[in-house]
């Protein structure tokens, strides 16, 4: 009977057949002890001279790692074990030897790791991250479809910027034309919003900033929810919900991940709303008492928001940005024209912005003003202006990054090992 390992504690005491690939293997005279991987885990599997023969014992002693196999055996529980079971070997079918696996356990460094992402993927860390990233992705799917939101995909092929144009890549399309990959589904999300009422799009998103921190992709996943009739505390309340429920989801689902990944899962457990909250004016005073040489009236740097993140023990809430640092779309507060009702929402333990949005500007002769301001091309957004023309109401919605999320929850050093094939500024390979 074939068995899967994230499973086997159904077949304790059953002969049972794993299909996978040798991670490792040890010797100990007339035992083997090898481990294998089948996608869903590791487990070790005994193999004595006794039970196999002479001849299987003696090929499973020069197989090498990531050599794939099949072992049938019986599973036998053992407190012992990584994952508390072992299986003892009857019989080892070898399908293909591998021969001088480039990754060894020996350290290599992130160049070398990732030129050979393709098979560095297959490490028990990062099947690991990338486990979690499938939770987190899941978990965000079933918390906005269980609160009646329509799921609308947006375009990826896009005809103008969302967010100004010196982070576009240009496409060339047909008949001459020029279309670029999307920053954002968000102004296409919005007119979903006029139909639908509640919706969100998740998808992948392209910045071309010539980036190198370790928070920046150029391709990323990002999802993005819009709600009409909403203003700035809707949409607080709602991305507080939406971090709670995903993080409260990967520690139900996932301890064996975290436990791999040597993550502290107390100070997950932290992440219950309401979040704090702080204005940019107050985030900004904070950073000038730590010494920080912050220039008020600028957007908040990367150290700015590891800074601020490090003073709270779950997500913070900054609002009410200069309205002149954020996209032309954001609504300006009616009561300090100059701040727009916006929220960046910061990770705590120095991991920064992990969601952005706040309130859409619904007035359309305001819209016009601030297109013009912005330099962009006003016949490109002719549809985007029609939201306004015709039946206009308070909305708004944000975009979280699902890798800066990611890397957040696992506490990675580098967003890179959020996604199978990260593409970076100096990294289109493989």
């Amino acid at each position: 009977m074939r068995a899967y390992i994230e499973d086997i504690a159904r077949h304790e005491g059953q002969e049972v057949t794993i299909h996978g690939w040798l991670h490792n293997r040890r010797s100990s005279g007339k035992i083997h002890f090898l481990i294998v991987r089948d996608g869903t885990g590791f487990i070790q599997a005994v193999m004595s001279k006794a039970a196999v023969g002479d001849e299987a014992f003696a090929r499973a002693d020069h197989l090498s790692q990531e050599s794939s196999l099949s072992v049938t055996g019986i599973v036998r529980a053992d407190a012992r074990a990584k994952g508390g079971y072992e299986i003892d070997v009857a019989r080892l079918e070898v399908h293909s030897e591998a021969h001088d696996y480039p990754i060894t356990p020996k350290e290599h460094g992130p160049d070398y790791l990732l030129d050979r992402r393709h098979l560095w993927i297959r490490s028990e860390r990062q099947t690991a991250i990338l486990r979690v990233r499938h939770e987190v992705i899941d978990a965000v799917r079933d918390f906005f479809n269980s609160r009646g939101f329509i799921l609308c995909d947006a375009p990826i092929f896009t005809p103008a910027a969302c967010e100004g144009t010196t982070t576009l890549f240009p496409v060339p399309y047909f008949e001459d034309h020029t279309a670029f990959l999307t920053q954002s589904g968000q102004l296409y999300n919005e007119a979903n919003a006029m139909a639908l009422g509640k919706v969100y799009c998740f998808g992948p998103t392209f910045r071309a900033e010539k980036s190198k921190t370790r928070r920046h992709l150029t391709e990323f996943w990002m999802v993005e929810p819009e709600m009409a009739y909403a203003d700035l505390d809707d949409v607080i309340a709602l991305a507080e919900g939406l971090i709670a429920s995903v993080v409260a989801r990967v520690l139900d689902t996932r301890k064996t991940e975290l436990e791999i990944l040597e993550r502290d899962a107390s100070t997950l457990e932290r992440i219950t709303p309401p979040f704090p909250r702080l204005t940019y004016d107050e985030a900004a005073a904070l950073l000038k008492e730590k010494g920080l040489p912050f220039q008020y009236g600028t957007d908040l740097g990367g150290t700015d928001e590891t800074v601020l993140s490090e003073q709270f023990d779950k997500p913070v809430c900054i609002t009410h940005y200069p309205a002149s640092v954020k996209a032309f779309y954001m609504k300006p507060d009616p009561r300090q024209p100059d701040k727009a009702l916006c929220v960046d929402v910061l990770a705590p333990e120095g991991y920064g912005e992990i969601i952005g949005g706040g309130q859409r500007l619904d007035d359309l002769d305001l819209l016009l003003q601030r297109i013009k301001e912005h330099d962009l091309p006003q016949e490109a957004f002719e549809w985007y202006l029609d939201l306004r023309r015709y039946g206009s109401v308070p909305h708004g919605g944000f975009g979280m990054g699902i890798e800066r999320c990611v890397s957040w929850i696992c506490k990675l050093e580098h967003v890179r090992e959020t996604i199978p094939y990260p593409r970076m500024l100096y990294r289109l390979y493989p």
